[in-house]
């Protein structure tokens, strides 16, 4: 079982930058491919960012490669997403999720068995 807790989100102006963490409990946090997805009201859950269990693969969306860097430390069960250049459209709650044998891939919700409780990021024009 795994335990996720989000935090770092907030209100930015279109342009600047916020970071995103997510706090993991257990023990086997490095066995874990870890992501961040998103939902804007109205709109689907979609995929932002993930990173495999070493932290040396990660794959992005096309809407946010080049802005956005995931990244972990799994001396400290933590993953990141840092966000620079933040449009209006980024505006969404970000959840952090892991997946262990991600059996629909990378890309699919549901491939990830542990979510956490989301964090609120607003992005005004």
């Amino acid at each position: 079982q795994v335990q996720l807790v989000e935090s770092g989100g907030g209100l930015v102006q279109a342009g600047g930058s916020l970071g995103l963490s997510c706090a993991a409990s257990g023990r086997t946090f490095s066995s874990y491919t870890m992501a961040w997805f998103r939902q804007a009201p109205g709109q689907e859950r979609e995929f932002v960012a993930s990173i495999s269990a070493s932290g040396g693969s990660t794959w992005y969306a096309d809407s946010v490669k080049g802005r956005f860097t995931i990244s972990r430390d799994n001396a400290k069960n933590t993953v990141y997403l840092q966000m620079n250049s933040l449009k209006p459209e980024d505006t969404a709650v970000y959840y952090c999720a892991a997946c262990t044998y991600c059996s629909q891939g990378y890309f699919s919700q549901r491939s990830y068995n542990y979510w956490g409780q989301g964090t609120q990021v607003t992005v005004s024009s």
